[in-house]
């Protein structure tokens, strides 16, 4: 524990009575009083506080001025439409490898004379090397901001009680905001589902943020627990679960992510790594793709269960790669890279404890998502 990192946050979950964990480096509330169950139905219903300051936080800045060039730079090892990104906008993208598997999947902003960046904790090592072997840029790990999601229907309303400007903002806005003369990095996105904001604060101000945000009834703290489920039900995929390096993007259900400009045909076509194994695949469709799952009865079917297409015999159809308990759905999900020509509403088999349980073949997300378009 002792080269475990520490949020700003971390004394004020201490104080919340939260649990901690140990998650990617990273001292974490995994829950707090309230429980997990109750946390996500929360966040669904009202509105939710997450600390995610365990995120790499990234600057890129063009070194001869023109943005166009950092976009392009970016777009060599980002499998994503860069350069066409609007200032104040923000896209989600995709790094990926010579084989075409994914090693992180990101955000990114385009902030006028600059580009900020969002990458998995586990991943951002690895994920700044990268940067910093582009040509004609500057790369700045953020260092002294953390920061915070607030999820849930009456997330903008509280926000805009303390920042009011935020209640303007569209689904994937990113703005600077100011807050008693600090400036906030705000977009209007998440992890969740639900309509929400994540939030760049200064090192210096995030704990007193936090605390306005916590005064409201609304809102109540959320640990990495309620997270999971929230984004599971969402049909949203986790890294090193849903996709990895050995995981390409058709097969992870994220070949919307890979732009049109970048695709076959496109303006840009390929130039980023992979491109020869993932622009043919995307063309004529993977194989196996992540899918939805709903079992019978209550319990959840969690990672690595296998899938198989009978309910004795035969050979596995592929595996679990995230389940758990839908709280909101009222039972089980879960998503597994199973053949893609499965139609939805069919029934395959789990294997759990040495019996198999069925499961239909269901739609993502199994929740309605409730973005501010």
């Amino acid at each position: 524990m002792a080269d475990t990192r520490r949020t700003g946050l971390n004394e004020l979950h201490r104080e919340l009575g939260a649990r901690m964990v140990s998650f990617a480096g990273w001292d974490m509330p995994v829950q707090f009083p309230m429980g997990v169950m109750a946390e996500h139905l929360h966040t669904r219903e009202k509105a939710g506080l997450f600390d995610v300051g365990h995120m790499g936080q990234v600057l890129i800045r063009p070194q001869d001025g023109d943005i166009a060039s950092a976009a392009l730079a970016l777009e060599t090892v980002i499998a994503a439409d860069v350069l066409s990104l609007p200032e104040g906008r923000q896209r989600y993208g995709l790094f990926t490898n010579d084989t075409g598997g994914i090693l992180d999947d990101l955000m990114f902003a385009n902030r006028g004379d600059h580009f900020l960046l969002v990458v998995n904790a586990a991943c951002a090592q690895q994920d700044i090397a990268i940067l910093k072997g582009l040509a004609g840029v500057t790369v700045t790990p953020v260092t002294d901001r953390g920061l915070l999601a607030l999820q849930g229907p009456q997330a903008a309303e509280v926000l805009a009680r303390i920042v009011p400007q935020a209640a303007d903002m569209r689904f994937m806005d990113s703005v600077t905001l100011d807050w008693q003369g600090h400036a906030l990095w705000v977009s209007r996105s998440g992890y969740t589902g639900e309509d929400g904001y994540e939030i760049s604060v200064p090192e210096a101000q995030v704990e007193a943020f936090a605390r306005a945000l916590l005064e409201h009834p609304e809102v109540a703290p959320i640990g990495l627990g309620a997270r999971d489920s929230l984004r599971l039900e969402a049909g949203m995929p986790l890294y090193g679960h849903d996709m990895d390096a050995g995981v390409t993007p058709g097969a992870a259900g994220l070949g919307w992510a890979v732009s049109k400009a970048r695709r076959q045909g496109g303006a840009r076509e390929g130039g980023f790594p992979g491109a020869g194994v993932i622009l043919p695949e995307l063309a004529r469709g993977a194989t196996s793709v992540r899918r939805g799952l709903r079992p019978e009865g209550r319990a959840p079917i969690r990672e690595g269960v296998v899938i198989f297409a009978a309910n004795e015999g035969g050979e596995p159809l592929g595996q679990v790669s995230s389940g758990g308990f839908g709280p909101s759905v009222g039972g089980p999900v879960a998503m597994a890279r199973i053949p893609a020509d499965i139609p939805e509403g069919t029934t395959v088999f789990a294997e759990l404890r040495g019996k198999r349980i069925p499961a239909t073949v269901a739609a993502l997300p199994f929740i309605t998502p409730s973005y501010k378009r």
